[in-house]
């Protein structure tokens, strides 16, 4: 039975006094509504922002609106980005990184060697539990 229906079900019963039972009620909606809605905003604004703090110069960018370029200058809150061949320099503000194609790159070659390592370590115990089965398989049985 859903918890909601039960305090509403009590409430309005009287068996849990009906203020009581509308104070729990409030406190689990709060609740229900921090862990899937506050958290995860926070949880994403905390990416983001450090996203933007650890762009380097060099990095590849793409902005919030839409524009590549690699970034060249980095200052306080303002980064310089050059876009195209001929090299125009255009000014930012730091909360205008969209995404940071540098950074994504060492993260995806970072999970994938850390995939490898996690396969051939399960590689090397398949083969030595495998190893070890064998060795006990080739021991001489004794007849009686």
């Amino acid at each position: 039975m859903n918890i909601f229906t039960t305090f509403a079900a009590a409430a309005s019963t009287g068996g849990m006094g009906g203020s009581t039972g509308m104070i729990i009620m409030m406190v689990a909606l709060f609740a229900a509504m921090y862990f899937f809605t506050i958290r995860p905003q926070k949880k994403q604004q905390k990416k983001e922002q450090e996203l933007r703090d650890n762009t380097q110069i060099g990095d590849e960018i793409t902005t919030i609106g839409g524009i590549c370029g690699r970034v060249v200058a980095i200052k306080d809150d303002t980064i310089t980005i050059e876009t195209g061949s001929d090299r125009t320099k255009i000014k930012f503000k730091k909360f205008a990184i969209g995404t940071n194609q540098t950074a994504n790159e060492k993260l995806k070659a970072e999970q994938e060697a850390a995939r490898a390592a996690a396969q051939s370590a399960a590689q090397a115990k398949k083969e030595k539990k495998t190893k070890k089965k064998d060795s006990v398989d080739d021991r001489p049985k004794d007849d009686e």
